[in-house]
């Protein structure tokens, strides 16, 4: 019987990754309703970035689950 190798270093790449892009969208988000307020852009834009936000959660929220599960079911092989 063959074992597969843990994920575990792959798995910490990614969440890094994960972290980065939580913490880029929520920055990028914040300074784009800041300057949407000093500069008076229209409310579409301020929907754009919320949906730009929304959209990079979504995303590491799927990645988060997707790494979750793979160190389940590799913690059930042993």
């Amino acid at each position: 019987m063959t074992r597969r190798p843990a994920p575990a270093a792959g798995d910490s790449a990614q969440m890094r990754l994960v972290a980065l892009v939580i913490a880029g969208a929520m920055l990028a988000w914040l300074a784009a309703n800041w300057a949407g307020r000093r500069y008076g852009w229209p409310a579409e834009y301020a929907f754009l970035a919320d949906l730009a936000a929304i959209g990079a959660l979504v995303w590491s929220l799927m990645v988060t689950w997707r790494i979750w599960r793979r160190r389940a079911d590799a913690s059930h092989e042993r």
